[in-house]
């Protein structure tokens, strides 16, 4: 028997992970032979879900995993670019060695998944200790926790972005990129650094041909 909160759990991991893809009906039938609980919690369930975005529901047609929406993506990545170039520019001044080390190490283990293209959840959960870590070096650790409560969308966009060949060395290559400025203290350079690193594919007509079943019309 599973609680509401561990299925709420794995649904999300299922849906922001793309096991279960955008589009995909969540029958409530097939949800509660799964999971082995009565419609009325598993409806609580649902209805959190829906309220968070994961899914949009209908009447007389069902429950939706929701499709990406580029705008809410375009928004998320808007709100992390004005945050991380002012964080990245703050540990320019504040970092110690043993800060640095600490981003370092998550970089080393980040850079042996990227060889590795069946390790790419492990490198997508790298990527947000990464940038979790830098704000919470810098003190703004209630920020990073509040953008994590509106990123269905983004983290589906960018998982997909991942899938690209060669894309894992190349975000790994950024990263080190942006380290080695924080260790040098050279600020000049970090607002295109963190523009280029968080929006360089969002315009892409190959990846909006390559992915239009996922995406919101």
């Amino acid at each position: 028997m599973y609680t509401k909160e561990e299925i709420l759990k794995q649904l999300k991991n299922d849906i922001l992970s793309l096991k279960i893809k955008p589009g995909a009906i969540l029958s409530e039938t097939v949800l509660a032979e799964q999971f082995q609980l009565s419609r009325t919690p598993l409806r609580d369930v649902l209805k959190q879900l829906s309220l968070e975005s994961y899914i949009d529901v209908y009447a007389k047609r069902g429950n939706f995993v929701s499709y990406i929406d580029l705008e809410s993506v375009e928004q998320m990545i808007y709100l992390r670019s004005a945050l991380e170039k002012e964080i990245m520019k703050d540990l320019c001044s504040q970092l110690s060695l043993k800060d640095l080390q600490e981003l370092k190490k998550i970089l080393d283990k980040q850079k042996a998944c990227a060889k590795d293209e069946e390790k790419i959840d492990l490198f997508l959960a790298l990527d947000d200790q990464f940038h979790s870590s830098m704000f919470r070096l810098a003190g703004r650790e209630f920020l990073w926790d509040l953008i994590q409560q509106s990123n269905v969308h983004y983290v589906r966009y960018r998982k997909l972005h991942m899938l690209e060949r060669g894309k894992l060395l190349q975000i790994w290559g950024e990263h080190q990129f942006m380290l080695e400025h924080i260790a040098n203290k050279n600020t000049e350079e970090i607002d295109a650094l963190v523009r280029h690193h968080l929006r360089d594919d969002m315009n892409s007509l190959e990846f909006l041909d390559r992915y239009s079943d996922y995406i919101k019309k």
